[in-house]
């Protein structure tokens, strides 16, 4: 099989949910993923991921980069320091990584992910 480029545009089904109940901080986020590309490992992902305003708790196991094309996030770190992003802010996301996401305004990001296996 010859390996092909993967648009992240058109439309696909997203998968929807919400944040567990115990991790939910304040509001009533939704969000909808829209996986465009999974490696043959699985361990690399890539597409679109959008959210209604909310916070909750998060904790990384992968590594991910993300691009704002809408919206305004706060990502705060168990550390208290505190990054906000909106839309064409880019940034990384490590592995092991603990704290808060907060939507301010409802996003778009487009992710790149890689969870390596173990």
């Amino acid at each position: 099989m010859t390996p092909r480029i993967v648009p992240l545009s058109g439309s696909i089904e997203a998968e929807l949910s919400a944040p567990a109940a115990d991790r939910l901080v304040a509001g009533n986020p939704h969000h909808a993923v829209s996986n465009y590309f999974t490696d043959g490992t699985q361990q690399f992902f890539a597409g679109r991921w959008s959210s209604t305003c909310g916070t909750w708790r998060v904790r990384y196991t992968e590594s991910e980069l993300c691009v704002m094309t809408s919206g305004r996030v706060i990502i705060t770190g168990e550390d208290g320091l505190a990054h906000t992003f909106a839309a064409g802010d880019a940034f990384v996301i490590p592995a092991g990584f603990s704290g808060t996401w907060e939507v301010l305004e409802d996003c778009t990001k487009i992710y790149a992910i890689f969870e390596a296996r173990t």
